[in-house]
């Protein structure tokens, strides 16, 4: 059976930085309103990713007026014009269902820091030093 990586190709597909799920993302996507074209924002706390590939997905929870709104992107979509990482969160789950039932400061997801993305940034290499 041939892969589907190679079938499809991902042309248009922004450059997607590395997020996980309880992490506050700002997706800004083009939306097409009768011939004019424009970019929206959707920002929210991801509550699952899923697949790899051309077919993976994920989806971002936000609040509005205290209605709670899920949006699923597909992450090879051509209409995503770009995603930004506003905030890193520490969960300890893949899914975070949880979140609907939870209201106000209890939704909150902890801002922690990776250890290996952190690590990366704070420690820049160090030069190599001259022999005599």
């Amino acid at each position: 059976m041939p892969d589907a990586h190679r079938l499809v190709r991902l042309e248009g597909a922004p450059s997607v930085p590395d997020f996980r799920p309880g992490d506050t993302v700002r997706v800004h996507f083009r939306i097409k309103e009768g011939d004019r074209e424009r970019v929206q924002a959707f920002e929210g706390v991801v509550i699952r990713k899923r697949g790899t590939g051309p077919g993976a997905t994920f989806t971002v929870r936000r609040m509005a007026y205290g209605t709670g709104i899920e949006r699923t992107f597909p992450l090879a979509s051509p209409l995503i014009a770009g995603i930004d990482v506003v905030r890193r969160g520490s969960v300890r789950r893949a899914r975070l269902y949880y979140l609907r039932q939870l209201s106000g400061k209890a939704a909150r997801v902890k801002e922690g820091a990776r250890r290996g993305a952190e690590r990366a940034e704070a420690e820049p290499p160090a030069p190599p030093t001259p022999s005599p």
